[in-house]
């Protein structure tokens, strides 16, 4: 009989920069590219963050998207409007070795399959700027979206995802790089009345281009930064999603996690399904797209009607709405990530995304401590299910001792 170590292994902790886009103000930054990064190190290490997950966009002034469009504003912590030289990732390494935080990626989420051609180059150069500081900055990977373009249907965006996605790629590869995408469907990304405006948003739509990538040779460079609050939105839960793609044989595909819920409200499911709110939105008046800015950002209603983003650690406890995949069952979603993916916990990054609209605060100190909780609470979860899995896969199992009840099951319902 073997007796095991009890050796459980914990996740890493990060935090994606988005959570605080005026830690430093736009005046001091836009003059001094490199300080919002600087500043944002120390503000990670002051709340708990072992590392950070650096946020990348392109700047105000630049973007196709106007800030009032957007349910989530973006963050340029790292700015671009410049290449990344040497001597900029020698300042940044400086101050993560003062900080004694580290990075787990660079973040840049935007449509990489938008239309207009033009908007599309400038999207796809800008990307490989992250790339380039990805590398200087000695970090592996860079996270982000694949898109839509909504002039076409979806057969007709694999066909394009091969045509301009995988140079994007090729160039990831030359890097030593992986692109890790999230899962967001993007609802309200646009005032059309499509709700899938990232192709990327579940199993299926992931194998679909992973063969397209294996094609091309680049399919080790494609992986999902899985973000259950998409699940939710979906009607999925982490179990099943996680049980699917190990049945599928693809369960090597998820390479980090947004640790991000969604809190699903009954009424609005309700009153208009999980398709979210379809009409009089107001994104739309007279017939014709509104012309503000402000108004247009009523798209997100497909989404917003029934839920709301979740700060983990801010909602309450709801045994019936994790049956009901209504919210994230966290404990059961860092247990099934070890039972089910090909992954190495030790090695595999949990990125806090504050996305909690109540609780999205401009305010450092106002911030800091509610932030720190949301970091301790997914420490916790993630110790305790670490723990169980030791426990229950490797000691108990070790010594031939069966594990006590049944537990959470994929596909039941």
């Amino acid at each position: 009989m073997e007796i095991r170590k009890f050796a459980p292994k914990f996740m890493r902790l990060s935090l994606l920069t988005a959570a605080l886009q005026e830690l430093t103000p736009r005046a001091r930054r836009d003059a001094d590219p490199d300080l919002a990064i600087e500043e944002w190190l120390a503000f990670a290490r002051q709340v708990g963050s072992p590392y950070i997950q650096l946020s990348a966009a392109l700047h105000p002034t630049r973007s196709d998207v106007p800030a009032g469009a957007m349910l989530d504003p973006v963050a340029n912590t790292l700015d671009l409007r410049e290449p990344f030289t040497p001597k900029r990732a020698t300042r940044v390494l400086a101050a993560m070795r003062d900080s004694g935080v580290g990075l787990s990626d660079l973040a840049y989420f935007d449509n990489m399959l938008v239309a207009d051609e033009a908007t599309r180059r400038r999207k796809h150069e800008f990307m490989v700027r992250v790339f380039d500081a990805a590398v200087l900055l000695g970090t592996d990977a860079v996270c982000g979206f694949v898109g839509r373009n909504v002039q076409l249907e979806m057969d007709a965006n694999l066909l394009m995802f091969e045509q301009t996605f995988i140079p994007l790629l090729q160039e990831a590869k030359v890097r030593g790089l992986t692109y890790r995408v999230e899962q967001c469907p993007m609802p309200g990304w646009n005032i059309t009345d499509k709700w899938h405006n990232n192709i990327a948003y579940a199993p299926g739509p992931w194998i679909a281009l992973h063969r397209i990538c294996e094609r091309h040779g680049v399919g080790d460079q494609f992986r999902i930064h899985y973000d259950p609050s998409h699940a939710i939105l979906m009607g999925q839960d982490s179990r099943s999603l996680f049980q699917f793609l190990k049945d599928s044989g693809y369960n090597f595909l998820i390479g980090g996690f947004h640790v991000k819920g969604q809190v699903i409200d009954a009424r609005g499911v309700s009153a208009w399904g999980y398709g979210g709110q379809t009409l009089e939105r107001g994104d739309w008046q007279g017939g014709q797209p509104a012309q503000a800015a402000s108004d247009q950002a009523q798209a997100w209603k497909k989404q917003t009607v029934l839920a709301e983003h979740e700060l983990p650690g801010t909602a309450r406890h709801d045994p019936l709405a994790y049956l009901q995949n209504r919210t994230v069952d966290w404990l059961d979603h860092q247990l099934a990530a070890r039972e089910l993916l090909s992954i190495d916990p030790a090695k595999t990054y949990l990125v806090v995304e504050h996305e909690y609209p109540k609780a999205r605060i401009q305010d450092k100190d106002k911030l800091a401590p509610i932030l720190a909780g949301s970091l301790a609470f997914t420490r916790a979860i993630d110790e305790a299910a670490a723990a169980m899995y030791a426990l229950q896969h490797e000691v108990l199992a070790a010594q031939g001792i069966a594990v006590q009840g049944v537990g959470r099951e994929a596909y039941r319902s």
